[in-house]
């Protein structure tokens, strides 16, 4: 079931008046069986793969902390944000045991990701390394498995609690049912935010009342998340569809401005994607953690990894970069450790080797960074720029966008022939003087699709640079009067509607993400 869909749009409402009509009691079961029964909307034998991973890391965290005894004695210890330990420097006579539980249940979660998404993409790979070998061997045939939507996100919310129970940064969950809830919560089930246990499984614990305030916060933020998607991602799609798809056709500066689109794109699907799960989680009284945050004013390609996919980047960034070693290190050891998390990063995206160049060039741009930071430095004193003017801030924040979208063209290519190719043929000296034949034609779009897009990234651009002043549209919006609030709801609703008729009768768009 999509969030752009009549579907969802039906059973949203459903699911939110009956979870506030019933009984506190019952309400995480409710929650839970409309969580599986949104999965399911997809392929219903996915629920069986769903609840194995829910199963397995359950099993794990209990085992973790009280051993097979968790099974049949319940300890509700509460201790959330403070690690569990026993002090000092005495060894745990269960660690060893632990550390066996750990590895066994992370390697099964892992290995049904492995199985679902890079099975293919190793047995091909080791295909192509036996060609250059004497050994004949008959070529493998694919597992042809499909890859079901958002695995990758819930097996890493999963596994993250799985690490937070072994290091004893929270207690184990006893109560099976919220944590299967924590697991498969609808609105971040399929492409996050990928959320912590400390903050999720806290708030299923008593679910709140209904609040006003949040519920139109949360309303507001998923119309947001609906103008992104609709107005502004889909209608992109259309352009940058057809131009990766025969780039040679058209001038390499159409292939640069398809590029360009699709930063716009991927942005608008995925953080509307993201805004409509916050949105309706907030309806719900429950809050998620922020995942976007105006990621194209960032002033370095570090900058951006801490606006762009906050749930992914901070994941990375706690289980795999600080166990690693992180910054804690010599320099040599540090690049190293960055450029595996990025590698790990563009793989986790797609079993296809254009992702992991695309994570690796991400890598590549922080190392560069970090030894270039002090000759920029210097030259900025030497030109009398000041550290804060706006003129450096532009600067950087264009240089960074310029580095972020050749890496996007990676992402978006087919395979990385396709994106190496389309890359040469960029690189065109007459790509300057088709600039103004290009932005005047829209290819694929009519003249209100193109009028609906750029007025879209305008309003886009406005409300992020409004965001990044540190004003809150949403709060300035609500300390109006109640006949503005009311004239204005009614306008966003009518412009809801009008969207709504004009893509009736049309199949809903994916989001981009949900092949991850």
């Amino acid at each position: 079931m999509l969030f752009n869909s009549f579907e969802f749009l039906l059973f949203f409402p459903i699911v939110l008046f009956s979870y506030y009509l019933l009984p506190k009691k019952y309400r995480q079961f409710w929650l839970l069986v409309a969580s599986y029964y949104f999965y399911m909307g997809w392929n219903a034998s996915y629920a069986l793969l769903i609840f194995f991973i829910t199963l397995v890391s359950f099993a794990g965290g209990c085992l973790l902390q009280s051993g097979p005894a968790c099974f049949f004695f319940v300890h509700r210890r509460r201790s959330f944000g403070r690690r569990v330990t026993t002090g000092g420097t005495a060894k745990d006579p269960a660690a060893g045991r632990r550390k066996t539980v750990f590895f066994f249940c992370a390697a099964l979660i892992l290995s049904v990701l492995f199985v679902f998404k890079y099975l293919d993409f190793f047995m091909e790979n080791v295909r192509r390394l036996l060609r250059f070998t004497e050994i004949s061997v008959p070529d493998f045939a694919g597992a042809g498995l499909i890859l079901p939507v958002g695995i990758s996100f819930y097996t890493f919310q999963a596994l993250g609690y799985l690490i937070d129970v072994y290091r004893k940064e929270i207690p184990a969950e006893t109560n099976f049912l919220k944590y299967a809830l924590f697991v498969s919560f609808f609105p971040q089930l399929v492409a996050g935010p990928i959320e912590r246990s400390k903050n999720l499984l806290r708030q299923l614990d008593t679910p709140r009342p209904f609040d006003y305030d949040a519920a139109r916060n949360g309303l507001l933020l998923m119309l947001w998340g609906y103008f992104e998607k609709i107005c502004i991602a889909d209608t992109a799609s259309i352009y940058v569809s057809q131009v990766f798809a025969d780039y040679e056709a058209f001038g390499p500066a159409m292939a640069v401005w398809a590029t360009v689109l699709f930063a716009v794109q991927i942005y608008c699907d995925f953080g509307g994607y993201s805004h409509i799960a916050i949105g309706a989680a907030q309806v719900l009284g429950i809050r998620l953690m922020d995942n976007f945050r105006q990621p194209y004013f960032a002033v370095s390609v570090q900058d951006f990894w801490r606006r762009w996919h906050i749930s992914l980047s901070t994941w990375f960034r706690d289980y795999v970069y600080i166990p690693l070693g992180g910054s804690r290190c010599g320099r040599i050891r540090q690049y190293c450790n960055l450029m595996i998390t990025f590698l790990v990063s563009g793989l986790w995206h797609g079993a296809s080797w254009h992702f992991v160049v695309w994570g690796g060039l991400h890598g590549i741009y922080q190392i560069v960074g970090k030894l270039t930071k002090p000759l920029g430095e210097r030259t900025a004193a030497l030109l009398h720029i000041r550290p804060d003017s706006l003129i450096r801030r532009v600067a950087k924040s264009c240089v960074t966008f310029v580095l972020c979208d050749l890496a996007w063209l990676f992402f978006r290519a087919s395979g990385l022939k396709q994106a190496l190719s389309m890359l040469r043929y960029m690189i065109n000296p007459a790509v300057f003087g088709e600039f103004r034949y290009m932005i005047t034609y829209a290819r694929g779009l009519d003249l209100n699709q193109a009028r609906r897009l750029y007025l879209g990234i305008a309003v886009l651009f406005f409300v992020d640079l409004v965001h990044e002043r540190g004003i809150s549209l949403r709060g300035w919006f609500t300390a109006k009067n109640v006949l503005f609030r009311w004239i204005s709801y009614l306008l966003i609703l009518l412009g809801f509607v009008v969207l709504l008729i004009q893509n009736y009768g049309q199949p809903a768009s994916e989001f981009i993400y949900f092949q991850f």
